[in-house]
Formats: C-alpha cells, structure tokens, sequence
C-alpha cells in the first residue's frame, strides 16, 4: 500500500505580485516584461538568496517563496521594497510590487506548497499599499524587535475563504523614512495614542531586604495607571523583565511599543523615603517630566498619587470622574499593613515553587488584615495565593485551597466591589470551579475598572474558548499579548487551543510548536499539537510529539486532564480526543 502521509512543516511564505500589472502590459508588454525580467534577475531574486529563501512558483507577475525564518521573510521583503528601481539609462516602465507575508503550516507536495500558510499570504500581499508589505499578527509577534522598522497597524480585516476577520500589519518605505531607514536604530515606536512602560524603580537602600518595597511601589503606579483608559500601559510582567539590567529608554520603547518610558530609585531609611521619578520620551530621549520626593514613610500613598498624576498631565491624558476617584483610592491607610500586603506579594510574584514560600505569602496577607480588615487588595492577594495553589497543587488540599480562593474573592469585593484585583481574582476562581457564567461577568467589571488589564483580557479569551466560543477569543489573547509581551508564551497555548476548536488545524499546529519552542516543557501544548497533527492526517508527528510528552509528563492521562477543564461543551473536548483518536493515540 502506498505511503499517504501528507508532508506538512512550519514555513513563513511571501507573496508578492507586480501593481498595475494588467495595465502596464496594455501600454508597453514588451517594455513591461523586459523591466519585470531585469526586476526579478536585479532586485528580487538576489534578496531572495540572500536571506535563504527558495521561490516555489512564478504566475505571471506573482510570485510565491518559501522561508525557514519569519525575520528572513520580513528582511527579504525589506530589502526588495527599498531597493531603487528607476534606471534612466533603460527606457522599461518602472515594476513596484505589493508584498503579504505570513507564517503557518504549509503541504509539500513535490517541489510546490500548499495550505492556509499560503492562502492567507497570498489573500494579505493585495492589502498592502504600492511599494508595501503587509503582514499577519503572527508575523508581527514572531519579528519582534529582531527587524528595523515597525509595522503600523492594519487593523481587522475580513479576506475571502477565511472564516473570521484577519488582524494585519502594514508597512511602506515613504511613511518610514524618517525611521527605521535614516535612523534604523531607533524607530519609532508603534503604539496607539498615550502609552507608557514602567521599568522597576531601583532600590538604593543599600539593603537587598528592600528590594520588595522598591518592586512594590513600581507595580502600584503600574496599576494606578492601568486605570486609565485613555493610556496604553505594558503590564508588570513585561516591564520587570529589565529589572537590574542598564537599557536604553529608546529601546524600551522599540522593545515594548510605548511612546513613553518612566524609570526612577527609592532609599528607604527607618521613617523616611526618598523617591526620584522621570518621564522620558522613548522616541528621543528628551525628559518629559523629573522629580524627586522626600517625605516621611506614611506620605508614601501622596507620593505615588502626585507620580500618577503628574505623568497623565505630562503626557496630556484626561481623566474622567471615576478614574479620578479611583486613583485617589490607595487601598488601605495603614503603612504598617501595606507593608505587609507587599511582602506577601513579592513573594507570590517569584512565582513559588514549593510549600514554605506559598505559606509565607498567606501569613503576611493575614497579618495585613489583622491590622486593617477592610484591606481589599490583601482579601483578592490571599484569594490569588490559593487559587495558585489549587492550579499547582503545593499543599495537601488543593480542593480545599479553591474554596478558600472563592472565599476570599468574596471577601475583597464585599470591602471594595470597586477594586479590579478582587473581581479578577473571583473571576479566576469561578473559572476553576467551572462556572463560566460568574466568571464572565467579573471580568467584564474588571475590564471596566483596569482597561489594561493583560491579566483580565487573557482571562476573557479564555472563557470564551472554554465556553464554546473559540474565534471571539482570539482579539482578547491578542490585545493580552499586547499589553504583556513577556508573556507571550502563554497566550500562543490558548490561541493555539483557540484555532483548534474552531478547525483551522494547519494554524493552530504553527502556534503551537511556537508554543512548545519558546517553553520546550509543555504537556498541555504537545497534547493539543498532537490532535490538531491527528486531524491533518500526519499520524507520525503526532505521535513523535506525544512521545515528548510522555517524558516530560509519564504519568499524564487525558481523561483526568481533561476532567479538571472547565469546558461547556462535550464536542470541543471530543474535537481535541478525535484528532488524538485519528493518530493512534489514548490514554
């Protein structure tokens, strides 16, 4: 019997096409097809072997070719769209091309490719402008700031035989110019409106004791401004990742896609503090706004209000009446207790790993209650304490542990229904208990009351998968990973998952390798990867990846995982066991 197994990888594929091409050869075909020749044995082809590509197929003017690297795709792209093709010397019209790039699961067959890979490459290379590229979220995400221009988005758009809107990215060398291609190494951030990344403030105390109190005041003007509608503002996850490292702002803003970068250090000695702050312009350099602050330690909640504020006029952001009130809101009046609140925090935010350091967070939560009981930030932070324990299992009783989040959860929102951390928290713990409904309606409030929250939008995808909703979930995980960077590994498993429910099995395969590459010791990924390879037909593959999981994960079985899931419907759960089902592979 012959071998019928279909041959897939993971490609980036460019398409591009000649614009007017129809009317060029009206006007001059010879003229046109001589200036279309020397474009591609000039220009084109030479970019494409310098960035190791190889060309499929040529249909007329279009043309498709194959990448192993998305970076090597979008600089091939770079490079041709730059290049200068008038020659006065040839009297041949002059050939501009539209380029749309994306990355996802090709079918070889022989020496040409086939798939949504393609199609939507070839579906996107229309969308961009004469002399432009234009590219997919997945494109967009995977280049990073490994290319020297920035990508404008395109927004949602609908393109025909894809099933729901396509997010793109577009970029043209006349919009660039006084970017990436006169100052490539600072081009300006691509951001929407007002935006603005907190690094952490570096402790000068001269004690490493410090350095929870030092985090801790850097997180709360990172969620003070979160409140903000009008502000774009990169989640604490994201902007921590320089903590202790010397960057240059304007990296930052490249890095991070904010227009504005605030940076400053905190001395704490016995009563006293003292805080130093500056807004800096992440597309120059130029100082926006500096101060520094001396202040007894009880003044500190003063200070970082005057720190908000300040920044939002620096940055000539206006403030409604309810964010106003909710800024002046500090959460508890007592220094002692708040002291307390961040200890417990930091210890939470090193992501424990084991029994004593969980235990330690929950003691300091609870002594921050003892010394203020309407503290609602320490009621929500003992509520995230232990609905981290139930999802890793640290103590003995994880069951117990879930109740004990709803509990709390219940709690921070009785003292404070306005403070987004506790209806996030009830959120988290309603989705464990697979109350999907509850769960919806808390993130929705806390959406309201933190605009910014990565944490919350990457709940609301979430739900919306588990619900039997997959495609609605895709532009929450999206803005997520815009608001949280760093945490894009995490966001690829539930995008992944997303496309699978939905059927696009090619898309959500490419997802989820990247997935699995970026955190090779993934169970869950492999066992979606594995379906959505099952449902392609590529048996072979799915068992290899399922054969990883078996050794990172020996004792995993799919129907007590499974069990755990919150899914609302039974055919979403069997959709992931038929893909298995259709590669060998079970319990």
């Amino acid at each position: 019997m012959a071998d019928t197994r279909i041959n897939r990888k993971l490609a980036a594929i460019l398409a591009a096409d000649v614009v007017g091409y129809s009317r060029l050869m009206g006007a001059d075909e010879a003229g046109t097809l001589g200036a279309l020749k020397r474009h591609r044995e000039t220009i084109f082809d030479p970019a494409v072997a310098a960035h190791n590509g190889r060309i499929v197929k040529l249909i007329g003017d279009g043309t498709i070719v194959e990448f192993g690297s998305v970076v090597d795709a979008v600089n091939c792209a770079l490079s041709v769209q730059r290049s200068d093709t008038s020659d006065a010397t040839v009297r041949q019209p002059t050939i501009v091309l539209r380029i749309g790039i994306n990355l996802g699961d090709v079918i070889i067959e022989n020496d040409d490719i086939y798939g949504d890979g393609v199609n939507i490459a070839a579906r996107l290379e229309p969308l961009a402008e004469p002399g432009g590229i234009c590219v997919s979220s997945i494109v967009n995400e995977s280049v990073g700031n490994r290319i020297d221009v920035r990508f404008q988005d395109g927004g949602d758009v609908s393109v025909k035989n894809i099933d729901r809107p396509v997010r793109v990215w577009k970029w043209h060398p006349d919009k660039d110019a006084a970017g990436s291609r006169s100052n490539a190494a600072n081009p300006t951030p691509n951001v929407e409106g007002a935006s603005i990344a907190v690094l952490p403030f570096v402790n000068m105390s001269g004690d490493p004791e410090q350095e929870y109190f030092s985090d801790g005041i850097s997180e709360d003007v990172i969620t003070d401004l979160s409140k903000i509608a009008g502000l774009m503002v990169i989640s604490r996850n994201s902007s921590f990742t320089y903590k202790g490292r010397s960057v240059d702002v304007r990296a930052v803003g490249r890095d991070l896609g904010v227009r504005s970068v605030l940076e400053g250090s905190i001395r704490r000695a016995g009563n006293r503090v003292r805080i130093t702050a500056q807004l800096i312009d992440a597309t120059n350099g130029a100082h926006l706004w500096a101060d520094r602050y001396d202040r007894d330690l009880t003044d500190i909640f003063a200070v970082q209000d005057d720190v908000t504020r300040r920044i939002v006029g620096a940055l000539k952001v206006t403030l409604s009446p309810a964010e106003k009130a909710r800024l002046a809101d500090s959460g508890t009046p007592n220094i002692d207790a708040y002291d307390c609140y961040l200890r417990g925090r930091e210890l939470l935010a090193l992501n424990p790993k084991n029994h004593e350091r969980f235990e330690q967070s929950i003691k300091f939560f609870v002594r921050a209650l003892e010394l203020d009981p309407s503290y609602s930030q320490a009621y929500a932070s003992l509520s995230l304490a232990y609905n981290l324990d139930y999802q890793n299992r640290w103590s003995d009783d994880p069951d117990n542990s879930l109740q004990l989040a709803k509990h709390n959860a219940e709690q921070a929102i009785e003292k404070d229904p306005k403070e987004p951390f506790a209806r996030q928290v009830a959120c988290w713990a309603a989705m464990f208990d697979k109350d999907l409904g509850r769960a919806k309606s808390e993130v929705d409030i806390s959406l309201s009351l933190n605009p910014n929250s990565s944490g919350a939008y990457a709940s609301l995808g979430s739900i919306h998968i588990y619900s039997g909703h997959p495609l609605e979930a895709i532009p929450a995980l999206e803005r997520a990973t815009r608001l949280d960077p760093a945490f894009r590994p995490q966001h690829l498993h539930f995008l992944g998952m997303a496309y699978l429910l939905a059927g696009k099995y090619e898309t959500a395969a490419a997802l989820l390798r990247e997935r699995i590459l970026l955190m090779p010791g993934t169970d869950f990924s492999r066992v979606l990867l594995a379906s959505a390879l099952g449902h392609l037909g590529d048996g072979d593959e799915a068992c290899r990846i399922w054969e990883e999981l078996k050794k990172i994960n020996p004792k995993y079985s799919f129907s007590e995982h499974f069990a755990r899931q919150p899914f609302k419907k039974e055919e979403d759960v069997r959709r992931i066991a038929e893909g298995l089902a259709k590669a060998g592979l079970s319990d």
